[in-house]
């Protein structure tokens, strides 16, 4: 599907600016940030001066890596609310992540802090295609978890009917798209899937699918998955990318006229690649770990934010900022099996080649003795279930295996389910591994 490219003057000013623009609002930003961290945050400004810098030594954007990171670790030790540069009582709302690897990450806004959220998601519904007047169903999770209200505000702030219908009920989601005829769905690229299975199981078609959008964030997937789900939806996908910590949904955004990787919100997110051992800047175009300086936040500002994200900046192309690429996996989700580094994208990519499969599967990694055994659970598309014999279901193993083991480069068992084998995700993000080798520790 294509879009006609938006007119210059549906664009903010900062969207088509020079390079020298946007460099000049980044450094007064960054030293107001730098300065409200280091005034209002003991932990932060502690850092600062074991490592001997102050917020005067900032005086152009490269002198940014003089400065300490902050990671997760921050955050969870300083909870709830030891890195807020505020009072509590100029907060306007409250988040918080799952905390299902230690304590959640809280973090708070003020006012203008909402409104500068609203913004941006704003801005990254209108680059994903999105109108003043379309209707957003935002299947995103609400409560505690920044996508649902994130992209609610968001979709409001652009003039949008925005229809808060949260994640699960899968049923009742796919009779709600029907009946209000929604263009836009907001939701994770995999709970998108289990909503096209029960169209597909309604016997619906894409074509006779009211959505034309799909904005798809909260984990991360690949060109193969929105293939995927553009087949199945009869839709556009399209990437957004944000986190707890430093803001929510709307950090980033593709473009629909271009579909090439996130464009960052640089006015108010300033980006760095590092290496994620040495912590050394790298320069654009080179895989690393990505980190955040927020720019305008006041009640959570985030100086060197380490997201554990691995991924490039990209030069730009429909907008005037830097782009991401796509994210690749997460340093702390990367999977070492007999010396050999991968992460669950990489398996998804060779699964999604087989149109035979759906993009529904689980990674399993066990331990014999001292070695590490992975296995892939994938499973047939619907229209394929049951209607497979067995030597057609070895073909699809041994050719996924093999091109495994060519492009990733290490032996995997298959297992070829039938549809509807692998557990759906209602709510949240897909659990795409299971390393049962962390029951032995």
């Amino acid at each position: 599907m294509t879009a006609k490219k938006p007119l210059p003057g549906e664009l903010d000013a900062i969207e088509t600016a020079s390079r020298d623009e946007i460099s000049a609002l980044q450094l007064t930003r960054l030293k107001w940030s730098v300065r409200h961290s280091y005034d209002n945050v003991a932990p932060y400004r502690q850092k600062c001066q074991e490592k001997g810098v102050h917020p005067d030594d900032l005086k152009t954007l490269e002198d940014l890596d003089k400065f300490p990171f902050m990671t997760k670790l921050d955050l969870r030790d300083n909870y709830p609310f030891g890195l807020f540069a505020v009072p509590r009582s100029q907060l306007a709302r409250l988040h918080a992540s799952s905390g299902t690897t230690g304590k959640s990450v809280v973090v708070g806004y003020t006012k203008n802090d909402i409104d500068n959220w609203a913004d941006v998601v704003a801005r990254s519904i209108r680059a994903a295609g999105g109108r003043a007047g379309d209707m957003v169903h935002v299947a995103y999770g609400y409560g505690m978890f920044t996508g649902g209200l994130g992209a609610h505000y968001g979709a409001e702030r652009l003039g949008c009917t925005a229809v808060p219908m949260s994640g699960g009920q899968t049923e009742k989601q796919v009779q709600q798209i029907l009946d209000f005829q929604p263009e836009i769905i907001m939701v994770t690229p995999s709970y998108s899937l289990v909503i096209a299975e029960e169209f597909e199981r309604l016997g619906i078609k894409p074509e006779d699918i009211s959505l034309k959008i799909g904005i798809f964030g909260a984990e991360p997937w690949g060109e193969g998955m929105r293939g995927e789900i553009e087949k199945k939806l009869g839709i556009d996908a399209i990437d957004i990318y944000g986190l707890t910590e430093v803001m929510g949904p709307g950090v980033a955004c593709e473009c629909i006229e271009s579909k090439d990787g996130p464009v960052i919100w640089e006015d108010h997110f300033l980006p760095e690649i590092i290496d994620p051992e040495t912590g050394e800047v790298l320069p654009d175009g080179k895989e690393g770990e990505l980190v955040f300086t927020s720019l305008t936040k006041e009640a959570f500002p985030v100086i060197r934010y380490r997201t554990r994200d691995l991924t490039r900046l990209l030069p730009p192309t429909s907008r005037s900022f830097r782009r991401i690429g796509k994210i690749t996996g997460r340093s702390d989700d990367m999977l070492i099996i007999r010396g050999v580094n991968l992460f669950p994208t990489q398996i998804e990519e060779q699964i999604l080649r087989d149109p035979r499969l759906s993009g529904n599967y689980q990674v399993v990694v066990t331990r014999e003795g001292h070695l590490d055994n992975l296995e892939v659970r994938c499973e047939l598309q619907r229209e394929l279930s049951g209607k497979l014999a067995p030597v057609e279901l070895q073909v699809i193993s041994t050719s996924l295996q093999q091109r495994i083991k060519t492009i990733i480069g290490v032996s995997v068992n298959i297992t070829v389910m039938q549809f509807d084998g692998i557990p759906r995700t209602q709510v949240g993000k897909a659990r795409r591994v299971l390393d049962e080798r962390k029951k032995l520790n």
